[in-house]
């Protein structure tokens, strides 16, 4: 086996962030494209240096005519270097990015859990860390969303998703799959600039690289790894303070010191409103819920707010404010 620089890159990095342990059980999720086929062969040159047990994962999402060809190209691959795989194949219509990544994730989860592997492993790259960014800033998602493709994330208590490749660059990748000879699937839905995503990566990222910096994609990714420390620095604090401040009555409602928080800058105010507001609403908060309880910790006493997704409202009495499920 020919030992790259991006062997050596990659184990110094799985080392380095301790993002395996040894003699694991990985699940790798292989789409066929050069960033999947990239991570998987890595992942089996480096294995007799870890010990892990490794298997291959592909989800169709039967959004495309050669779908089955591509789930057959990956099948063929696990074969050829006698890995365990495993297919799922979408039985419902996958009619959006969010809908399909949502769905690839559970079905992932579901493999892990049945045949115990401790690790979901996706190719994610610095360059889709960088695109992630861009989407993100565009939406108004503010630093949690400018960071989201994070080098780990719980999925269960016993499964964790790792992106061993978020300082590789799609550049890196691709160089990676010549070299070795890798039998790339090429997606025709990348071209399709109805996504937007794709947008950003064949039109806005070349003319900022053009026009603005070079080094645009990896400055970009940078700037997202400098925030995730922010972010879960933070994310820490506003867990120990909205430990401190609620109070969670017998019925299921929540009550919280508006005295304590007075005291916080708003950023911490925020994330405490945020957090309270994942436990309570149905979907994630946005911007607007956020604000307008977060108003309560200094608004008139019974102030409230209009009703929440799913019926909950906030209301102030005295320094305290009452969040009640209806």
């Amino acid at each position: 086996m020919t030992w790259s620089q991006l062997h050596a890159q990659i184990h110094r990095t799985i080392r380095a962030r301790h993002l395996f342990k040894r003699n694991e059980n990985l699940l790798v999720a292989v789409s066929g494209g050069q960033d999947s086929l990239c991570l998987i062969k890595l992942l089996l040159d480096l294995k007799p240096k870890w010990g892990w047990s490794l298997a291959i994962a592909h989800c169709d999402h039967c959004w495309r005519e050669d779908s089955q060809a591509n789930a057959d190209h990956v099948k063929n691959l696990a074969q050829t270097w006698n890995v365990p795989f495993y297919l799922e194949t979408a039985t419902n219509p996958v009619n959006s990015e969010a809908t399909a990544r949502s769905w690839r994730y559970q079905a992932l989860t579901n493999i892990a859990q049945v045949d115990n592997y401790q690790y979901i492993v996706t190719g994610h790259t610095a360059s889709d860390r960088a695109e992630t960014l861009l989407y993100n800033l565009m939406r108004g998602t503010g630093a949690d969303g400018l960071q989201a493709l994070t080098w780990q994330r719980q999925l269960t208590d016993h499964i964790v998703l790792v992106r061993p490749l978020l300082e590789v660059t799609r550049t890196q990748t691709g160089k990676f799959c010549q070299d070795f000879n890798l039998p790339i699937w090429e997606d025709s839905t990348n071209q399709n600039l109805q996504y937007a995503r794709n947008r950003i990566r064949q039109e806005l990222l070349p003319y900022l690289t053009a026009n603005f910096n070079p080094q645009v994609e990896s400055h970009l990714a940078r700037t997202a790894e400098l925030l995730q420390a922010d972010v879960e620095h933070m994310e820490q604090i506003a867990h120990q303070l909205r430990v401190e401040a609620s109070v969670k009555g017998e019925k299921g409602d929540l009550k919280v010191n508006r005295h304590l928080l007075k005291k916080q800058p708003l950023a911490l105010q925020r994330r405490v409103m945020r957090q309270i507001l994942q436990e309570i609403l149905p979907d994630a908060p946005n911007f607007e819920h956020i604000e307008k309880i977060t108003a309560l910790i200094t608004a008139p006493n019974r102030s409230q707010t209009d009703p929440f997704p799913g019926g909950a409202i906030a209301i102030v009495a005295g320094e305290w404010i009452f969040i009640k499920r209806v």
